[in-house]
């Protein structure tokens, strides 16, 4: 990844995980959080099948039509850069990652939060999130709307201030971080149009380690295996609220609204990049 880019690029969980962990960008221009957003823009193309066009910021891909084969090309001229503007019910609110389609407007939302250290201070990020969800939901009331909270997973050591600490010298982890986990754990899972606008369709937290030789892996322990807030549950949550209101709840605007399948001859497919989930592939010719 070039340091100094600012145009969307195609990356690793792991590689936009370990820019984050390592900070070695600065907070100036969200130098350490942009990767993340990045790798999210490009798995709802490749994972997800939405068109690259439809997303801010622009995945770095092309797609191609051809005998009915629809391929995926990745162009890392074509990546775009900055975020999306939204009208709130209360304010305008610039979010991460948006998919829009024509005539319908934004119909997927992504908001991604990083925080490095002073983990005593998550009450403002707790009043932030019911904020912003309520005041898109307002807005748009279908809107599938996720919020994604990484944390760097600062073990507790000579030299790391107590309000940096995420993970005790007993291998906890922090009871701010927990406590936190639990509030916004009643934020996840909005599953209608007419539920609680102050909910989220999907709700991620995820604890990053920051040291040799495991720099950008994710904490498998935390959340727990039965937590609401897993990672590896995030996009699937996002995909199926999208396709029961978009797609099977308005079938007159399938032709438009349904995701798309990426022929097994495209050249994404066959990058190391995948791996990271599953690729939305169409199952015949």
């Amino acid at each position: 990844m070039g340091k100094e880019s600012v145009k969307c690029e195609w990356i690793s969980l792991r590689e936009a995980l370990r820019v984050f962990a390592l900070c070695e960008a600065g907070y100036q221009g969200a130098g350490h959080i942009k990767p993340l957003h990045w790798y999210v823009a490009c798995r709802l193309v490749i994972e997800g099948g939405f068109s690259p066009e439809e997303i801010t910021p622009r995945p770095p891909f092309r797609v191609r039509l051809q005998a009915g084969r629809r391929t995926l090309e990745h162009d890392p001229a074509l990546g775009g850069a900055g975020e999306r503007t939204l009208l709130g019910g209360l304010k305008t609110k610039t979010v991460d990652v948006v998919v829009s389609k024509d005539g319908l407007g934004p119909v997927i939302a992504i908001s991604l939060k990083g925080t490095l250290n002073a983990f005593r201070n998550l009450t403002n990020r707790m009043e932030e999130a019911v904020g912003d969800c309520t005041n898109l939901h307002i807005a748009y009331p279908a809107l599938v709307y996720g919020f994604l909270h990484v944390m760097r997973a600062n073990k507790e050591k000579p030299g790391v201030s107590a309000n940096d600490v995420a993970i005790r010298r007993d291998g906890q982890v922090e009871m701010s971080i927990r406590r936190y986990h639990d509030v916004i754990a009643r934020l996840a899972g909005r599953a209608d149009v007419r539920a609680d606008a102050t909910k989220y369709e999907a709700v991620a937290l995820a604890l990053v380690d920051p040291n040799p030789p495991s720099v950008g892996k994710l904490v498998a322990a935390f959340p727990p295996d039965d937590s609401p807030l897993r990672l590896g549950d995030f996009f699937e949550k996002v995909y199926q609220q999208y396709d029961q209101r978009f797609v099977y709840a308005a079938p007159a605007l399938e032709s438009a609204t349904r995701r798309l399948e990426w022929h097994a001859s495209s050249p994404v497919l066959g990058d190391p990049r995948v791996t990271d989930y599953s690729p939305r592939v169409v199952d015949s010719e």
